[in-house]
């Protein structure tokens, strides 16, 4: 045995598995499985060009020198991002966790309850310091907030503001400039008009609908905006602010000025820099918007005997029921990174953190006062964390780029300093020693903070805010480490069992790649320090892109896009931005198969394009004759087609190429959705097929952790005429020569996440990634051909094969009156997360299995499903007291004095002996969605109050 070999570690099938399960299926070698799977046509005729795989121990070395090239300075450059102080317990016992970082989204509540929690303190943390009503379980970044904020605005239009056609949107110019240019992004396609300006000279007219502020803003001022607001209200304009929520704890909410939608990042309260991302960032707004918020609403309801239960809330508003309705494409969040924030506020408390907030005001009032009396124009009359002073900004970020601080310099006479928690008295004296130098005089000394406040009376607050128990009663180390492991043993997680999610390739995250999220000197990067002193990651990113490209026979990759609907969105712009430089601006029809997953139709219109939707054969693949005539029929308007490969049903369509030529004979681009990715890499790509733009999901193929629904990361790959159309960014010059404005906030979207691709592929190299293609469609068929003749599979391809998942049928099941849903919670009584369920078709289970899960466990998962076939048997429509229809069994149940169910306890709960060594128990009973959409509680409330709804 290779120990060296990662593939080895990667691969869960040993390879004296490897021959049984050939039998199982029915072919003679690998080999033969492949070429029955795959069309001949669009197999890869040569091997990837890629490095030599390294070993973990070749690549610990490697990235550790590679680290090296950073130079971690300190960085008071603001703009949205500053350096906070990651508390160790929520290091080590939820970053460094696989029991947190390898759930997946918490769809099956019962088996979710600790993540629920954890966000449901996050929401309850971000409507506390905003002052709203209601927060989602956190977005993507704060830009991309912002312009969700603004499309929320428009879709609520009053009634006469949308028959006058009212578009315009204000902007302050106090805004962050990278969500000033994202905006521009979003709002064009969707024929917003935005108008940027000073808010205090604002004309309040019928032609807008809506306006976006900064509290406080980019030149660090906080300004009082409740007369803005009031005045906008009058002319039924709504009002977005997107605020920091460290400075809210010292400054009025937004909520009480009388906004409407606030937003902003959590990145402050403990998660890394990591230059850029990822980073949670917050949606608040009021209960009339509830059913028009973006990504997940965490909310309270009962589970089936009446115990206070948590689920994600308002689930039909997603876009899979919306599908061109829908008004956001978000279909993922930055769970992992609210969890850790929610937690900062657990462990720091409101106390804790008034006193880190305090501590940052005053040390920017101290540097205000004796940069000051060294002679300089400190210009910002109220401020919480920022400071502007006029001095030569060359000479002075000569001499702090020499003494290794970092400052922005908003123009040639102006430097902005932006203070954080980590600042001490020996930093504020090497700030005032640069600027002594700089005009020639002694340094003070600071040796203590001047207790002091420049903010506003009107606007200092005097609200409480995270009253309830859970941020008062965990700030020692002990209690909080509890609070997390009592959190985390409620969740099904990688490290208990398989996750066969079918689309969504919950693959092992290996310890090797995530070891450098820990690192300082990956950490400690601000997003916009100039690029040489990242050279590191540049070089990371570079290499990275060029893999992704090689790995999808492509001519160019932006990283930018921060998950994978903002890919989706990012590639259908890259395709607008080709039509429009040939002066094609008519083409606006995007051609998207009935099956494709709900974020397509959602993007597309987000692209300002027209959805048409082609047909499905009774084989479940594209229509191809109702897709040329469609084609056809929209020619001189084609814009693109976005085509899933394998298909959402799980089958290499042999019609693909013919598909693909098709759409480019009538002048269209061919946007591939690489949500199934992982069965491609190495043996056939989208360039093979004839796409021309393709999103990755690296949280799925390529191993980034799905982290309880997040962070994902997007990246597009695209064809040699797209590439000058990648996007840029409007702080750091990055994307093509003719680029698109930026779809996530910075330059590189979550670059800190990328180093685990990065060390995935390395690692791999050309032959391992072949090999997990091949296991994942060896995994696939093996468990298809266990479950044959107990359950059908719905589609397969031309000889009998399935991809890498499959679907099987659950439907007959309903002569015995078991629905889907009964399968997959009775899973949960045999140690199992379940399959995707009713996606792509309802009434089906959709099983992917990926390369990582060994034969054992394979095994483990089919006797399961054997096993609940048998009791689906037994079960009658007459009679729904039953082992499935009763699950999940939680053990507050098993173990009651009375039990009154015609089967036994052993049966409920120790269905097969593999349970009596590794036993998972769900924590609640299965969950009453609807009661709990009736009755909307989405923060930590007073127990009377859920009582009384």
């Amino acid at each position: 045995m290779n120990t060296d070999s990662f593939a080895l570690r990667h691969i869960g099938p040993r390879p004296s598995d490897l021959q049984s399960m050939l039998a199982t299926i029915g072919a003679d070698s690998l080999e033969q499985l492949i070429s029955e799977t795959i069309p001949a046509e669009i197999r890869l005729n040569q091997k990837l060009h890629l490095d030599k795989p390294m070993s973990e121990v070749e690549f610990a070395d490697h990235i550790n020198a590679l680290s090296e090239n950073n130079q971690v300075y300190k960085s008071f450059i603001g703009l949205g991002y500053h350096r906070s102080s990651t508390p160790a317990p929520i290091q080590r016992n939820i970053l460094e966790n696989p029991g947190w970082y390898t759930a997946y989204t918490p769809y099956q509540a019962e088996i979710a309850q600790g993540r629920l929690e954890a966000l449901l303190n996050y929401q309850t943390m971000v409507t506390d310091l905003t002052g709203m009503e209601l927060a989602n379980a956190s977005l993507l970044d704060e830009s991309t907030a912002a312009a969700e904020a603004m499309t929320l605005l428009f879709a609520v239009r009053e009634r006469a503001q949308k028959k006058a056609n009212v578009v315009k949107f204000f902007v302050s110019e106090e805004v962050l400039p990278q969500t000033r240019a994202l905006l521009e992004t979003r709002a064009i396609p969707i024929g917003i008009e935005l108008v940027v300006g000073d808010h205090r000279e604002f004309d309040f007219s019928t032609e807008y609908f809506g306006a976006l502020l900064q509290y406080p803003g980019t030149s660090g001022i906080t300004f009082d905006y409740k007369s803005f607001i009031t005045s906008a209200h009058a002319m039924e304009i709504k009002v977005a602010v997107a605020a920091d929520p460290l400075s809210l704890v010292l400054l009025e909410s937004p909520g009480a000025l009388g906004a409407d939608v606030v937003v902003g990042t959590t990145q402050r309260f403990g998660i890394p820099l990591g230059y850029g991302g990822p980073h949670a960032a917050y949606f608040a707004t009021r209960e009339a918007f509830k059913r028009h918020i973006p990504g997940r609403i965490i909310g309270v309801t009962r589970d089936t005997d009446g115990n206070r239960a948590l689920r994600m809330a308002l689930q039909t508003r997603e876009q899979h029921i919306k599908r061109d309705k829908a008004t956001s494409n978000i279909c993922t969040a930055q769970v992992l990174l609210a969890v850790m924030a929610g937690m900062y506020a657990v462990y720091h408390g409101p106390e804790g953190l008034r006193d880190i907030a305090t501590k940052v005001h005053r040390a920017t009032v101290t540097l205000a006062y004796h940069l000051e009396a060294l002679g300089y124009q400190q210009l910002n009359e109220s401020y919480f964390d920022t400071i502007r002073i006029k001095a030569d900004a060359n000479h002075i970020k000569l001499i702090a780029e020499a003494n290794n601080l970092n400052f922005y310099y908003p123009d040639a006479e102006t430097v902005s300093i932006a203070l954080n928690e980590t600042v001490n008295l020996d930093d504020l004296n090497n700030i005032l020693s640069i600027f002594a130098e700089a005009n020639s005089k002694d340094a003070p000394t600071v040796d203590r903070l001047i207790e002091k406040s420049s903010l506003a009376t009107s606007l200092q607050r005097n609200t409480e805010f995270l009253t309830h128990d859970v941020f008062n009663c965990y700030h020692s180390e002990s209690e909080l480490m509890r609070y997390i492991k009592r959190l985390e043993r409620k969740d099904l997680s990688l490290n208990h069992s398989m996750i066969p999610l079918g689309s969504c390739t919950m693959k092992l995250n290996a310890a090797s790649e995530m070891l450098p999220l820990s690192d300082p000197n990956w950490v400690n990067i601000h997003p916009f320090v100039p690029v040489e002193q990242a050279l590191g990651y540049q070089l990371v990113l570079k290499k990275l892109e060029e893999q992704l490209t090689e790995i999808t026979g492509f001519a160019g990759t932006s990283l930018q896009p921060n998950s994978g609907a903002q890919g989706e969105f990012a590639g259908l712009m890259v395709i607008r931005a080709y039509h429009h430089s040939r002066g094609d601006h008519h083409r606006d029809i995007c051609l998207i198969p009935s099956s494709a997953h709900g974020t397509n139709p959602a993007s597309a219109v987000m692209a300002g394009m027209k959805v048409v939707v082609t047909k499905a054969d009774e084989h479940g693949n594209i229509d191809v004759e109702d897709l040329r005539e469609k084609a056809i029929a929209h020619k001189d308007n084609l814009a693109a087609l976005m085509v899933t490969y394998p298909s959402t049903h799980g089958v290499y369509e042999s019609a693909i190429r013919e598909i693909t030529g098709i759409i480019h004979e009538y002048g269209g681009q061919v946007y591939m959705d690489g949500a199934n990715m992982n069965a491609q890499v190495a043996l056939t790509n989208p360039g093979a097929i004839g796409a021309d733009v393709c999103h990755l999901n690296l949280h799925k193929t390529f191993a980034i952790p799905h982290g309880g629904g997040g962070p994902g990361v997007g990246p597009i790959c695209v064809a040699e005429q797209l590439v000058p159309f990648l996007p840029g960014n409007p702080l750091i010059e990055t994307g093509g020569t003719d680029a698109i404005s930026p779809i996530s906030a910075a330059p590189w979207g979550s670059a800190l996440a990328c180093l685990i691709s990065y060390a995935y592929i390395s690692m791999l190299g050309e032959s391992g990634l072949r090999k997990s293609t091949e296991y994942a469609i060896l995994n696939a068929n093996y468990i298809k051909e266990r479950l044959s003749g107990h359950y059908e599979t719905l589609y397969t391809g031309e000889q009998g094969r399935a991809a890498h998942e499959m679907i099987i049928d659950c439907r007959p099941f309903k002569e015995h009156g078991i629905e889907v849903t009964d399968i997959a919670k009775r899973l949960m009584d045999y140690g199992f997360h379940a399959p995707t369920v009713s996606f792509p078709v309802a009434g089906t289970i959709m099983i992917e299995p990926t390369e990582s899960e060994s034969k054992a466990e394979l095994d483990r998962f089919c006797d399961a499903m054997i096993s609940i076939r048998k009791e689906i048997e037994a079960a009658s429509k007459d009679n729904p007291n039953n082992p499935l229809k009763n699950s999940p069994h939680t053990l507050q149940m098993v173990t009651a004095d009375t039990w009154e169910f015609p089967y036994s306890r052993q049966t409920a709960a120790y269905p097969l002996d593999y349970l009596n060594d590794n036993k998972f128990w769900p924590t609640v009973r299965r969950v009453d969605d609807a009661y709990g959409d009736r009755n909307l509680i989405c923060t930590c409330a007073p127990i009377e109050e859920y009582m009384e709804a």
